[in-house]
C-alpha cells in the first residue's frame, strides 16, 4: 500500500492475554522511525506501555531489517523506499483499566495509544484497522468501516488511537439523545440486574449535558458509551466519539451509589465538549513522546467535576438535598486537606504528571487534586458570576463557541479574558485563586446563597493516622503532620500490633481501643521488629463537613440559591 498505515490486531487467543500487532506501510524515506506513545490523552502520567512490548521485528520483502532502539519507546531502522514493509510485535494485555490493555477469554478492552506505534511521517495520513477475534465475539470500535465491512478507517493516527476497542460477548443497546443515536456497550452486569429505568436515566443525563452546553451532541458519528461493570475498579476516559467507564457493582447497592454512576456517565459525556474539543492549547496537537505541562487541567477536569454533581438533578433524577450532600463532600475534602496550603491549583494542574497519578504517603499532606480543588473553585466562580446575573455555564458556552467549535486551543489568558467579560473583578481575583495557596472563599460563597457548611466531629479521639486492614492485620498508610502518631515516631508502613496491650486485628478494633485514657500504648512492628511507643491522643477532630440550609438566610440569598440550583 502507499500513503497511510494499515494495522492488524490479533485477539484470537485471549487465554494468552497477548495482543499480536502488525503494521504495514510503504516508506518514502530510507530511514524510518517508529515509536509507542508514552501516555494516553486524558490520563496525565507517563505509563511507558513499551514495557509490555516484546517480539519486535521488521521485514521488507525477503529481508529482515535491523531495528535500533533509540529510547525506551522509539526505534529506528533503514529500508528501501517505495517497497512495502511490515512491523510485528506482541503486547501483554493484563491491566484492566480504562487507559490500559486487557484481554482474557471473556472480553478485550484496548486503549490504542498503548497498542499502536506511530510511524514518523505518517501521522496525518489515513490509518486502517483490522481486528481478528474469536468466533462468536462482537466488536465495538467508534470508527467508520469501509465498503467491505471488515476494515475500520481513521483519518489519521490521532483519530485511530482515540478509538477504544472492545470485543467479546457484550450487550449493545441504542440510546437516543436529542434525536441522535448512540450505542450503549455493557460489559458485565450487576448481580441483581440493572436498576429500573436505567436506559431512560442515561438518556436523561446525556440530554441534561446537551442542555447545559446548549448544543446537540458534538460527536461527528455514532457515539459509544462503554460501561464495564466490575467487582472492583472505578474510572472513566473520554474520547471524541466514545467514553469508557468502569464502575464497581457493590457501589450500586450503597446509598447514593446509582447517582454516582450517573454522575460518572455525565462527567465523561460532558468531556465531548470540555476536554476533547475545547482544550488547552498545549494539547493541540498532542505530543505523544513526552509529558505536556499545562495549568489548564483545573478547568478541564475541575469544572467538569463541578457540573457532573448537578447533572442527575438537572435530569430530574435526584433532589436538591442530594446535590448538597455530594457538593458538601467535595468542599469538605478541600477544607480538611493540608495540601491546599502547599500546592496551588495551577501547580496541581502542572504537576499532575509527577504528583496526582503517583500517590505516596506524603502526598496527602503536600498536594491537592485539581479535580476536587477545581470543583471548589468552579463553585465559587459560579456563585460570584450569579451576583452579576451570569453563571459558570454561560462562560463554558462562550468558550465552546469561541474555541471548541473551531478546534482552537485556549491559553490561560483566554480563560481570564472570558471570565472578566462576565465579571470584571475576576481579572484580578481569578489569578489569585489559581496561583495562591490561601483558602478559596468557600464559606463566603455558601453564605451568599443561603447555605452553611457544618462540621461533623469524630466520635473517637485522634491518633493522627490513617490505617487499613489486610488479612487480619492493621497497617499505617500515613500519619498527620505533627500529629500524635508522628510525634510518637510512627511512620507509614508500620504494622499496628496492639493498643493498650490488646491485639489489633481490624480497623474497628483499633477505633474501639482508642476510647478511654488519652495516653495510648502502641505495640507495632517495623521491618519485622516489635517496638512500643506512647501516644498522647488528641480530642476528636472534624471528620467532615455537611452542607445545610442556612436558617438565617435573607430573601435575596434564598432567591440566589434557587437560581443557583438551576445551574444553566
Amino acid at each position: 500500500m502507499s500513503g497511510g498505515v494499515s494495522t492488524h490486531l490479533d485477539l484470537s487467543n485471549p487465554a494468552a492475554q497477548t495482543v499480536g500487532v502488525v503494521l504495514q506501510w510503504t516508506p518514502r524515506q530510507s530511514v524510518q522511525t517508529i515509536s509507542l506513545p508514552v501516555w494516553t490523552p486524558g490520563s496525565y502520567t507517563v505509563r511507558d506501555p513499551s514495557q509490555h512490548l516484546h517480539s519486535l521485528s521488521a521485514v521488507q520483502g525477503e529481508s529482515t531489517l535491523l531495528l535500533e532502539r533509540r529510547s525506551p519507546e522509539r526505534w529506528q531502522f533503514t529500508c528501501e523506499p517505495g517497497e512495502p514493509l511490515c512491523i510485528r510485535y506482541r503486547l501483554e494485555a493484563r491491566q484492566l483499566t480504562v487507559r490500559t490493555n486487557h484481554l482474557d477469554p471473556e472480553f478485550a478492552s484496548l486503549s490504542l495509544p498503548a497498542v499502536v506505534m506511530l510511524v514518523d511521517g505518517e501521522r496525518w495520513n489515513e490509518h486502517r484497522l483490522q481486528i481478528s477475534v474469536p468466533e462468536h465475539w462482537s466488536l465495538a470500535v467508534p470508527l467508520e468501516q469501509d465498503g467491505s465491512g471488515s476494515v475500520f478507517v481513521a483519518e489519521d493516527f490521532d483519530h485511530l488511537v482515540d478509538a477504544p476497542v472492545h470485543a467479546g460477548s457484550f450487550v449493545r443497546e441504542p440510546l437516543c439523545v436529542r434525536g441522535q443515536t448512540h450505542s450503549l456497550i455493557l460489559l458485565g452486569s450487576p448481580p441483581c440486574g440493572w436498576p429500573s429505568g436505567f436506559m431512560h436515566d442515561l438518556e436523561a443525563v446525556c440530554t441534561a449535558v446537551c442542555d447545559l452546553v446548549q448544543s446537540d451532541p458534538s460527536a461527528d458519528q455514532e457515539y459509544q458509551l462503554v460501561i464495564q461493570i466490575l467487582e472492583q475498579g472505578y474510572g472513566g476516559l473520554e474520547h471524541d466519539n466514545a467514553s469508557v467507564m468502569q464502575f464497581p457493582w457493590p457501589t450500586l447497592q450503597e446509598p447514593g451509589g446509582y447517582r454516582k454512576l450517573l454522575q460518572l456517565v455525565g462527567h465523561e459525556y460532558l468531556h465531548q465538549w470540555n476536554v476533547r474539543r475545547l482544550r488547552p492549547s498545549e494539547f493541540i496537537p498532542y505530543r505523544y513522546d513526552r509529558p505536556v505541562i499545562s495549568d489548564g487541567l483545573w478547568f478541564a477536569e475541575g469544572v467538569t467535576s463541578y457540573f457532573d454533581l448537578a447533572l442527575p438533578l438537572l435530569a430530574g433524577l435526584s433532589s436538591r438535598l442530594d446535590l448538597l450532600k455530594d457538593l458538601g463532600a467535595d468542599l469538605s475534602h478541600v477544607l480538611l486537606n493540608p495540601g491546599v496550603a502547599i500546592q496551588s491549583l495551577a501547580d496541581s494542574s502542572r504537576e499532575a504528571w509527577v504528583r496526582l497519578y503517583k500517590q505516596t504517603p506524603a502526598n496527602a499532606h503536600s498536594q491537592i487534586s485539581y479535580y476536587r480543588l477545581g470543583t471548589a473553585l468552579a463553585f465559587c466562580l459560579d456563585v460570584h458570576l450569579r451576583q452579576s446575573q451570569h453563571s459558570l455555564a454561560e462562560v463554558l458556552r462562550c468558550l465552546w463557541k469561541r474555541f471548541g467549535v473551531h478546534g482552537r486551543g485556549y491559553r490561560r489568558s483566554d480563560l481570564l479574558a472570558c471570565f472578566s467579560e462576565y465579571s470584571k473583578d475576576l481579572e484580578t481575583l481569578l489569578p489569585d485563586w489559581l496561583d495562591g495557596r490561601s483558602a478559596l472563599p468557600i464559606e463566603a460563597s455558601l453564605q451568599r446563597i443561603g447555605l452553611s457548611l457544618n462540621p461533623v466531629h469524630d466520635k473517637t479521639p485522634s491518633a493522627g493516622w490513617l490505617i487499613r486492614e489486610r488479612q487480619g492485620r492493621v497497617w499505617i498508610d500515613r500519619t498527620d503532620v505533627d500529629g500524635p502518631a508522628q510525634r510518637g515516631g510512627l511512620v507509614a508502613g508500620d504494622e499496628v500490633v496492639a493498643l493498650r496491650d490488646w491485639r489489633c486485628h481490624s480497623v474497628q478494633r483499633c477505633s474501639e481501643l482508642l476510647q478511654g485514657d488519652s495516653n495510648l500504648k502502641v505495640t507495632y512492628s517495623r521491618r519485622g521488629v516489635l517496638k512500643t511507643t506512647d501516644l498522647l491522643l488528641q480530642d476528636p477532630g472534624v471528620d467532615r463537613h455537611e452542607l445545610a440550609w442556612d436558617p438565617g438566610a435573607t430573601q435575596a440569598e434564598r432567591a440566589l440559591r434557587d437560581q443557583w440550583f438551576g445551574f444553566l
